[in-house]
């Protein structure tokens, strides 16, 4: 079939209208239903401490045992009551009375305390709330309690594990609206920019909603099922990845059907086109970030084992709303979708230019690029690659062994302040005290021990109901004397002398495992600043066994794509280079400008996950097209001609990626706001300097080898080879054709 009677050729009337419109009605039937979920997700969501645990971890095994001796499961928060002055006995007696207004709430079991501290400047109480309610709004009501009744002039806090995982749940508050509204804004103003057309960006953004609620959708289905965990953290990154992985998609996929609209006036053929030339990078690139976060399930932390499954959910809603209702809505739009600057039909002798060098037809920034590409080649890459391993060296600046629980949350917190309240006046670890689990047999020696370790400032073992035992003195009228026994073991509680997320907390933990292993080699211990250690412990320690694996899979899928050896490896490698880069740049920025304590152990893994995978996204968007005209022009011009036809299109998708994770820094969450950064600075470096110099620049230099062993990689296959002479260079021939 010729060109012109491709111009004309007639569509089918189910295919020109019928499939379209039966596409958007049911991607309008699932919008319908996944975005009311929306809504309906903090049913199946959780924030506390339990969704974050190392599966294997030795703080995780304390925490089942401790489930063994309680009657419920509660959470404690801890109030205090601070004073400038030593309470009066008048004051203490308003304090007294406070335990009956505490208890009368009944947002859990029996109110210890008040427990007055050793200045006399402060009280606090010990108030279990049960993890079956709604904790924010407990805490919510003690504050409100204590704030009313404490003694007048008085500061009142409720922290502890209830209090802090209240005010990470208030933090979260804006996944729901104004993470969303602040992305899909920053999406709509790029696209309007580049596109400079009011239909085209809305379009655009509603694949990515409507991908969305698929997501929700799909995401709340496996959750109800408990087949996977959702937090507040999984769910703000799903919506910003769905948002920005589809727009991206749909960016290539435009990028095509304008491209065929200047080749025919038939809609739908140009749809089909488009839809044919980008359907096999879109799912190549959808399957490697699918892989790559399924890889995720590889990790001993279980908030890494839930993101996996849930953004690779989000990613699969993607990759069908860009494959299947964007077409369909260019089908029915046509050339209107560009209104007011339509793409116009070219003469037929411009449409498939004849190449020499490769930069024939191109204007302006990409025709610049490409002729300093082919210029001096082997400069680039080399600049590049020096300029990205100087960046690269600040990666060991970066601080990535865990913060402090008081550190994560960004704005104002009543339970963070209340944290350093309790920390002036009594033990630091108080209301959150390491759990020691251990042998009925043993108990007494362990507990010795315990107190005689550095760090350790009160021991005692638990009675059933959680009562203390108070040995070395005579006991009390009705105190409890016999510790609870459950399958031969004993708990013992030990208040650290540090705060319970401090760095020294974590150091007397870890002397307490030597130490009571030695004693009795089943002994655990657990507690909160136990899970924090190992959290971070084994955060560090998946960075060495998921990175092989996600690097392996995206390898693989590099090789089948391309059909190539050579040219997988070296985009994996300038991508890793490029990881590297973003990292470094990351850790001076968080220590010098932003003055975070450190980072989160999670956060190197994350970005490296979101970056490579991501950052493979434009390689395969450049390099299938580059292969795609090497076939037709030869190597060398058609690295040219690859990257002037695709270097717009990659532009404005990593604008918008960087812009859409840029987003989560509305989030007061410090993981959220450093991924943010990362992951936003890192698109920008990958997609400026190595996809639009480092990687054309090297693959111009090695030529058709490129392509080893596929038979493009042949010398003497190589249409450019033949047409221009090896000595002539890219600007003499350039200069000939002009």
């Amino acid at each position: 079939m010729n060109k012109t009677s491709r111009k004309t050729a007639r569509v089918p009337f189910w295919l020109r209208w019928l499939v379209p419109v039966l596409l958007v009605v049911t991607w309008l039937a699932i919008a319908g239903i996944g975005g009311p979920t929306f809504g309906r997700l903090d049913e199946v969501s959780s924030n506390d401490q339990a969704s974050f645990l190392p599966a294997g971890a030795e703080a995780t095994a304390a925490q089942e045992w401790q489930a063994k001796f309680r009657d419920s499961k509660e959470i404690p928060a801890v109030i205090v009551i601070e004073s400038d002055s030593a309470f009066t006995p008048a004051q203490l007696g308003e304090a007294a009375a406070l335990k009956g207004k505490l208890e009368a709430l009944q947002v859990g079991s029996a109110v210890i305390g008040p427990i007055p501290s050793a200045d006399a400047k402060a009280v606090q109480f010990v108030v279990p709330i049960a993890a079956s309610g709604e904790v924010k709004t407990a805490v919510k009501e003690l504050r409100e309690e204590v704030k009313a009744s404490a003694p007048e002039g008085m500061e009142t806090f409720v922290t502890g594990p209830a209090g802090l995982t209240a005010d990470l749940v208030s933090a979260f508050a804006g996944i729901d609206g104004i993470l969303l509204l602040v992305a899909l804004g920053a999406v709509f103003l790029i696209l309007l920019v580049v596109y400079r057309s009011l239909l085209l960006p809305i379009a655009v953004l509603f694949t990515s909603v409507f991908a969305l609620c698929a997501a929700i959708l799909l995401v709340f289905g496996m959750a109800k099922l408990g087949w996977i965990q959702l937090n507040g953290q999984s769910q703000g990154i799903l919506s910003i990845l769905v948002i920005g992985a589809a727009t991206d998609y749909a960016l290539l996929y435009v990028a095509r059907f304008r491209e065929a609209l200047t080749h025919t006036t038939n809609r739908t053929a140009a749809a089909l086109t488009a839809w044919k030339a980008s359907w096999e990078p879109i799912l190549a690139s959808g399957a490697t970030v699918i892989i790559a976060l399924l890889c995720l399930l590889f990790s001993d932390l279980n908030s890494n084992k839930a993101l996996g499954p849930v953004a690779a959910a989000g990613i699969l809603c993607s990759l069908f709303a860009a494959l299947t209702l964007l077409p369909a809505m260019m089908a029915l739009l046509g050339r209107s979708v560009f209104w007011p600057f339509r793409p116009k039909l070219l003469p037929e002798t411009e449409r498939e230019p004849e190449l020499v060098t490769g930069l024939e037809g191109q204007k302006g920034l990409w025709r610049a690029t490409g002729s300093l590409v082919s210029r001096r080649p082997r400069t680039v890459w080399a600049a590049s690659v020096l300029l990205l391993l100087v960046a690269s060296a600040g990666v060991l600046q970066l601080k990535a062994n865990g913060v402090p629980q008081t550190d994560v949350i960004l704005a104002a917190s009543n339970a963070v302040d209340g944290q350093e309240a309790l920390a002036r006046h009594f033990d630091a670890g108080s209301g959150s005290p390491a759990v020691i689990v251990t042998d009925e047999a043993k108990a007494l020696e362990v507990l010795d021990k315990i107190k005689a370790t550095a760090g350790v400032g009160d021991a005692y073992l638990l009675a059933d109901g959680g009562a203390p035992i108070i040995t070395g003195a005579p006991a009390a009228p009705g105190a409890p004397t016999a510790p609870a026994v459950r399958d031969g073991k004993v708990l013992i509680n030990a208040t650290l002398n540090f705060a319970a997320d401090s760095n020294n907390a974590e150091s007397v933990v870890v002397s307490l495992r030597q130490d009571l292993k030695k004693i009795n080699g089943g002994a655990l211990v657990g507690g909160v600043t136990a899970t924090a250690l190992d959290t971070n412990t084994t955060a560090q320690r998946d960075l060495f066994t998921i990175i092989p694996v996600v690097l392996a899979v995206i390898l693989v899928i590099l090789m089948l794509l391309l059909r190539s050896v050579l040219a997988p490896v070296l985009l994996v490698a300038s991508v890793v280079l490029s990881y590297g880069a973003a990292m470094g740049v990351s850790a001076f920025v968080f220590n010098n400008i932003f003055g975070f304590p450190g980072a989160d152990a999670t956060v190197p893994l994350f970005g490296f996950v979101f970056l490579v995978a991501l950052g493979v996204d434009y390689n395969i968007f450049l390099m299938s097209r580059v292969r795609e005209e090497s076939l037709k022009h030869g190597a060398r011009a058609g690295i040219l001609r690859g990257l002037g036809v695709t270097g717009g299109v990659i532009t404005s998708a990593g604008v918008v990626l960087a812009a859409t994770f840029a987003a989560l820094s509305v989030i007061p969450i410090m993981f959220l706001v450093q991924l943010a950064f990362i992951v936003a600075f890192g698109v920008l470096l990958d997609t400026v300097l190595v996809r639009s110099l480092l990687v054309p620049a090297l693959a111009y230099d090695i030529g058709p080898r490129l392509w080893w062993p596929s038979k493009l990689g042949r010398p003497e296959t190589d249409a450019a080879a033949r047409a221009v002479p090896a000595a002539q260079d890219a600007e003499t021939a350039d200069a000939a054709v002009g």
